[in-house]
């Protein structure tokens, strides 16, 4: 492929430079963590203490139905009622701390990766940087930073919590009857074969729609460089068209794994209602079970789609990375600033001049 020839070639020419370190960490695991490691921590330590309250208002529901209403005792249902809400107060109070952090944490990524660029092309003298270089370095700034840079906050958190929620969902229906946690979760297999096969098509189509937008912000960074206006005219309306079919593309294929996804999910509704009710009318289950059991299979299906969003965000957000760096690279070569690397960012107003590139740690 043409950028693992040019990524190759940007690696060779930069261990030419005497191995000097690179702007940007090679992949976006290891940007993650030496950008917002310690961060990282504070987010699993919020994600865990929410899916660990997940469980308990399934328990409530279920003694609500069959115990407090059964015996008649008011008092103990006022009392269930004010722990449920207690708890449901205290979930939503962690996932707004949770969800601030996530936030503050994925900014300061977006801001660390505009001024790298920023300071990069600062560094750079104007000949170093042909027009074609200058317009990939504006669609950087503008407009590839952020899904790259939102992608850190959510990196490690999002999928501790919904992973930890979903086990501790089917734990709990597991201990109720094992025959419905494991229906719940033969439900998701079909849904673990074509996911990642429709995510990798959408991913080649995101990976090609940045090319062709930045190939559209050289052209207009290079407007009157070349001879012909019309010829290059028509090449730029030639990629405008690419990028309205690549972005066709993409929504019929996301939106076509969402149908197939909701389809599964009502599928399972459907079966525990039927199989649940049928229990009811045996005497085999309570109907507290029955409401139980609903209630956690919608709390499965909400972690589930999270983690199937996650993941789509991840792979893309993966191939965004490698081209951002690709570029960072490459602009970092032909400047003659291979040596710049990755440090800790320092306050602007405490900033001396120095060729080392900010790193928000803190």
């Amino acid at each position: 492929m043409p950028d693992d020839t040019m990524f190759q070639a940007v690696q060779h020419e930069a261990a030419a430079q005497g191995g000097r370190s690179e702007p940007l960490p090679p992949s976006i695991a290891s940007y993650v963590w030496r950008h917002s490691g310690k961060h990282q921590v504070g987010l699993s330590a919020l994600s865990a203490m929410v899916f660990l309250l997940s469980v308990w208002p399934l328990e409530i529901q279920r003694r609500i139905v069959n115990d407090a209403i059964s015996s008649g005792s008011l008092s103990a249902i006022v009392g269930l009622s004010v722990v449920y809400l207690g708890i449901a107060i205290l979930e939503g109070a962690l996932k707004f701390i949770l969800n601030l952090y996530r936030g503050w944490v994925s900014e300061t990524a977006v801001r660390h990766l505009r001024m790298t660029i920023l300071r990069l092309c600062g560094h750079a003298s104007q000949s170093s940087v042909s027009h074609e270089q200058g317009g990939v370095a504006i669609a950087l700034v503008l407009s590839e930073a952020d899904p790259v840079g939102s992608f850190v906050g959510i990196s490690l958190s999002e999928p501790l919590l919904q992973s930890g929620i979903l086990v501790s969902v089917l734990g709990y229906m597991a201990y109720l009857r094992p025959e419905f946690a494991l229906a719940s979760t033969l439900l998701f297999l079909p849904q673990m074969i074509f996911v990642p096969l429709i995510q990798r098509a959408i991913n080649h189509r995101a990976a090609t729609r940045i090319r062709t937008l930045r190939r559209i912000t050289s052209g207009m960074a290079s407007v009157g460089a070349s001879g012909s206006v019309s010829r290059a005219d028509r090449a730029q309306s030639a990629r405008v068209d690419a990028v309205f079919t690549l972005n066709m593309s993409i929504y019929t294929l996301k939106f076509g794994m969402n149908f197939l996804m909701n389809l599964m999910n009502h599928l399972g509704v459907a079966a525990v209602l039927g199989i649940g009710g049928w229990y009811v009318v045996q005497g085999i289950i309570d109907a507290g079970a029955v409401v139980a059991f609903v209630s956690g299979l919608a709390k499965i299906v909400d972690p589930w789609g999270d983690l199937i969003n996650w993941y789509r965000e991840a792979t893309v957000s993966g191939v965004k990375y490698r081209l951002f760096e690709t570029a960072v690279r490459q602009i970092a070569v032909g400047a003659d600033l291979t040596g710049w690397s990755f440090q800790q960012e320092r306050h602007p107003s405490s900033e001396k001049a120095s060729p080392n590139l900010p790193n928000n740690d803190g």
